[in-house]
């Protein structure tokens, strides 16, 4: 029996009958999303946009990190209202030497990551990491005083390039950093993934208020 999700084309009917082809057509849909966000001329607009695919995916789609339970009940993701005083463009720094280390995912799994640079915010650093795997990616989670409280104790991801999610910037080693698109990881709706999760570098003393949150 083939299981269906809301979108009923005949691709997505096929790559529900393999997990495989289910899970490119997921990575599709979100660099997809990301795409439209960093085209959008409204920032705003461009997160309404992004909140509305994500809820989709997370009620529609097989690759879900809902349980089955969970996605029959759901009703859309939590959010705090957009700020658009937590929106960035900053450098990357590259005088920080290279650092390579493996992090425990959530699940206990080695990770290797490099930290190849470093961002500077009002309220404070980021290290920037590339994920040390087949392919590569910018990494960048962070931890805040919401963490463990209305948002994920082991933190949210801004970026994380490997699985589509790209806020873009310049090519000259500019980032842009929108905390209102901050999301959880997978393994904050079921211990079955392993995420990895944002190293003591990334802990910042202040509230994000901003993104996705753990309750309404």
């Amino acid at each position: 029996m083939t299981q269906k999700t809301v979108d009923q084309d005949s691709g997505h009917q096929h790559a529900d009958r393999n997990p495989w082809l289910s899970l490119l057509d997921w990575r599709r849909r979100v660099s997809k999303l990301y795409e439209d966000v960093r085209n959008s001329a409204d920032p705003q607009a461009a997160h309404t946009t992004w909140k509305a695919g994500r809820d989709a995916l997370f009620g529609g789609h097989l690759q879900s990190p809902l349980t089955p339970e969970a996605r029959a009940a759901f009703t859309g993701l939590p959010y705090w209202p957009y700020d658009p005083g937590l929106v960035f463009r900053v450098p990357v720094d590259t005088d920080v030497a290279p650092e390579r280390f493996v992090i425990q995912t959530s699940a206990g799994h080695d990770m290797p990551l490099t930290r190849f640079g470093r961002v500077t915010l009002p309220f404070g650093t980021l290290d920037v990491y590339w994920i040390d795997v087949y392919g590569g990616g910018v990494f960048l989670p962070l931890r805040d005083a919401t963490s463990g409280r209305e948002s994920y104790g082991g933190g949210r991801y801004l970026l994380d390039t490997v699985k589509g999610a790209d806020l873009g910037g310049a090519a000259g080693g500019e980032l842009r950093l929108d905390f209102n698109f901050a999301y959880h990881p997978s393994c904050f709706y079921d211990h079955r993934w392993s995420c990895p999760l944002a190293p003591p570098a990334n802990v910042l003393k202040v509230r994000i208020e901003a993104g996705e949150r753990a309750i309404p």
